[in-house]
């Protein structure tokens, strides 16, 4: 199980700018497979770290959410969630959660007496839900331009 309360960071002014000029920095050098780079401490020893292109390309994603001011959580894709971290990370309530499991709507098992919804789960679920919500908002638009209602 992995906990979403971990102590959420919003970055202060200062991070974000740091965030915003290493994220330009590192975009513009995001052609390889792998990158190394060097990291100088202040006392001037230096160490070379290899990242793969997928993590360099996550640290990017993550440094251009800070410099927007946003706050990040990382979720292991095989994580279980509790029904309280699920329905915050998908933003309803905990109670119309549970009655979407309860449908079998949302994928779910029992620790004990305790729910658990896989990560995996419940970002499918969030899917569908937002491909209808979509859907049927293409179509009011398309009946109100139908009615004369929205140029």
């Amino acid at each position: 199980m992995v906990s979403l309360n971990q102590s959420l960071y919003i970055p202060t002014t200062e991070e974000t700018q740091i965030s915003k000029e290493s994220s330009r920095i590192l975009a513009a050098h995001i052609s390889c497979d792998t990158h190394r780079l060097k990291i100088v401490e202040a006392d001037g020893s230096e160490e070379i770290a290899t990242i793969p292109a997928v993590a360099y390309r996550l640290l990017i994603d993550i440094l251009t959410q800070m410099s927007q001011g946003n706050a990040v959580t990382i979720i292991p894709i095989h994580a279980e969630l509790t029904t309280q971290e699920a329905a915050d990370l998908i933003n309803v309530s905990r109670p119309f959660l549970i009655k979407q499991m309860d449908a079998g709507v949302i994928p779910h098992h029992k620790v004990g007496t305790h729910r658990r919804v896989r990560f995996t789960d419940l970002m499918e679920y969030k899917k569908n839900i937002d491909a209808a919500r979509s859907k049927v908002l293409t179509e009011l638009v398309e009946e109100s331009q139908r009615l004369g209602l929205y140029d």
